[in-house]
């Protein structure tokens, strides 16, 4: 095998790879000689078929395996001989038509890893903010619980219902004069203010008493689950049969025990612990994105720009799905877009694309050189909790992971950065700072808000597309059903232990 460097740019290799004729000769050679061992051919016995009738009868299944084999060994042979770290598969291109008998040639075009120098790396000094748990907090949060716990009592048959309240009804929809399926109901309870049905009918039956017959007149959302009503208007004929007054639950021993407490006091510890565990993890969070924040103004090198442009892409799809899903724009609105349109806009997503590919590789090479790693155990555990989210197809998510590495990797990557950066943090010169749980759990939402969609929070811009994107559409409601008279309006907790172990506004 023979190499010529072409070219270097940067991360960004190029070499030019021949192959004799003669070395190409013995491969194939080799290849059909593994075909012989099992080849079934009329007139002789396994094994014994000469190379000659061989090439014939399987010599373009056999070229094909060639190329494919010697690219790929001759490929990793280059990339030990010059010390070469590929950051992505490499770009292989074969001017013309292999012809038997010839050099093989190819052009190989790669991008490398960076060097990444971290000897004497030492931990930044980072500030760890703290909430402290109070009896204010968890006064709070039983209150919340006990807000949940509402129930509605019968009003006087005069009374106005007002937004809080709650209304009694039987109801029929219409779109074009005909009824659709799902758009009746009976005796069913309707919290107004709740957002429970779909936008402007709540606020229609505001000052309504028990007797009133109502029609209300609405659109449907665009975009709606419910494809053919999408953009539709409506017309509901209501009829009031009740309006229902809240009455709030009291914070006593018998909210507790409802909740599967023994008194008050157990239901308080059980909250109080639960605080402090929520506390942890969103001090954690606030901790590494100021370790992250840290790193990248730190460290600066040079990033594979393939890495990049993927990073790029996640990000964009991102943003395209959530515009979609909130109604800000259509799904065509996007068509044949692979950016945004609007220069800055791009550029600061690109900007944001290289910090993530920037920190990954530099979180690596610390793991890396401290002797950080990923046990088995770990990754079965992460695989249990893939095959949870499936019920009823649990081996079939087994055996995916088993049988593809690829998969398995993408499950270890996360376990491994958040190994380094709980090591990073280990060694790091922290700062206490008190904070009220409040500030504390709005600085990690602003992070998590901002990571998962960076145009958000930017009043200033938002994703580009051809045409101005859609008027964004109010939140989407499930359209007023039949079954669902029989559901209570209030989101209620299960009445055990259980709920008051998960915060209410988590």
């Amino acid at each position: 095998m023979q190499i010529e460097e072409l070219q270097v740019e940067g991360l960004k290799h190029e070499y030019k790879v021949t192959v004799s004729a003669k070395d190409l000769d013995e491969r194939l050679d080799a290849i059909l000689t593994e075909f012989r061992a099992t080849a079934n051919i009329k007139g002789f016995r396994p094994g014994k078929a000469p190379l000659s009738l061989l090439r014939r009868m399987h010599g373009e299944r056999a070229q094909g395996q060639l190329l494919q084999e010697t690219m790929q060994e001759t490929s990793a042979k280059l990339f030990e001989e010059k010390n070469l770290k590929p950051a992505l598969r490499p770009e292989v291109d074969m001017e013309g038509d292999f012809e038997a008998g010839k050099d093989l040639e190819y052009t190989l075009t790669v991008e490398v890893l960076p060097e990444i120098s971290v000897d004497g790396f030492k931990a930044p000094a980072l500030e760890r903010w703290v909430a402290d748990i109070d009896d204010a907090a968890i006064d709070g949060f039983v209150e919340r619980i006990a807000s949940q716990q509402k129930s509605f009592k019968k009003a006087a048959k005069t009374a106005k219902a007002k937004e809080g309240d709650a209304v009694l009804i039987n109801y029929v929809g219409r779109v074009d004069g005909e009824e659709f399926e799902g758009g009746a109901g009976e005796d069913f309870q309707l919290e107004l203010g709740s957002g429970m049905f779909i936008p402007g009918f709540e606020e229609q039956l505001v000052d309504s008493k028990a007797g009133d017959n109502k029609v209300v007149e609405v659109t449907f959302p665009e975009p709606y689950q419910a494809e053919h009503l999408a953009g539709k208007a409506a017309e509901f004929t209501v009829d009031v049969l009740e309006v229902r007054k809240p009455s709030e639950a009291k914070i006593d021993d018998d909210l507790a025990k409802n909740m599967g407490f023994e008194d008050l006091a157990g239901l308080r510890e059980s909250v109080k612990g639960q605080l402090e565990a929520d506390n942890t993890g969103l001090t954690r969070a606030h901790l590494k994105r100021g370790l992250l924040d840290a790193l990248a103004e730190e460290y600066s090198f040079e990033v594979p720009k393939g890495m990049v442009d993927l990073e790029f892409a996640q990000i964009w799809e991102q943003i395209k799905r959530d515009a979609i899903q909130s109604g800000e724009a259509k799904v065509e609105d996007f068509d044949g877009m692979d950016e945004p349109s609007d220069k800055e806009e791009a550029d600061e997503f690109r900007a944001i694309a290289e910090r993530r590919v920037r920190l990954g590789l530099l979180l690596s090479e610390i793991g890396v050189a401290n002797n950080v790693e990923v046990t088995q155990e770990e990754v079965n555990r992460r695989v249990i909790e893939e095959a949870r989210r499936f019920p009823g197809q649990e081996a079939q998510v087994f055996e995916y992971f088993q049988n593809n590495e690829e998969a398995r990797a993408q499950l270890r990557a996360p376990i491994f950065e958040e190994k380094v950066v709980d090591f990073v943090i280990e060694q790091a010169d922290l700062t206490d700072k008190s904070v009220s749980r409040d500030d504390l759990e709005a600085a990690v939402r602003a992070l998590d808000e901002e990571e998962a969609n960076p145009s958000k929070g930017k009043e200033k811009k938002k994703p580009a597309a051809k045409k101005a994107a859609a008027k964004k559409a109010p939140a989407k409601k499930a359209a007023p059903k039949k079954a669902a008279a029989k559901k209570a309006p209030a989101k209620k907790p299960a009445a055990k232990k259980a709920t008051a172990k998960k915060a209410a506004d988590k």
